[in-house]
């Protein structure tokens, strides 16, 4: 095992190549203990050079209703009202407290994404 600090981009590109050779390697072997290291030091390169940003909070919205194949009609179960919904995921009324809390506890949407500014 010769792992050593991801500093550039060849090193970067070098470290992907080696982790599709040892990407099915057996945890607590020789290989699996790279394997991890190697994971852990892509993540820390990958969030210095490539931060992701959080999808604002309608976009979280409207991503989680695709994964669980949600209408509009199903928010209403959630906010109250049908015609609140359309308002919220056409961006002209804000969320509140409350349908934040609501989307957090019932869709499982994470509340960083959920208070940002839009």
């Amino acid at each position: 095992m010769n792992i050593k600090l991801i500093k550039t981009e060849k090193d970067y590109q070098k470290a992907l190549k080696r982790l599709e050779v040892i990407f099915d390697a057996i945890p607590e072997t020789k290989e699996g203990d790279e394997l991890e290291i190697l994971g852990f030091l892509i993540e820390k390169y990958e969030n210095e050079h490539y931060p992701t940003e959080s999808p604002d909070p309608i976009e979280a919205i409207k991503f989680r209703m695709e994964q669980m194949g949600y209408k509009q009609k199903d928010l209403a179960e959630i906010i109250g009202y049908k015609g609140r919904v359309s308002e919220i995921l056409n961006r002209k009324r804000k969320l509140t407290l409350e349908m934040v809390r609501n989307f957090h506890e019932k869709l499982n949407i994470p509340l960083s994404s959920l208070v940002q500014a839009y």
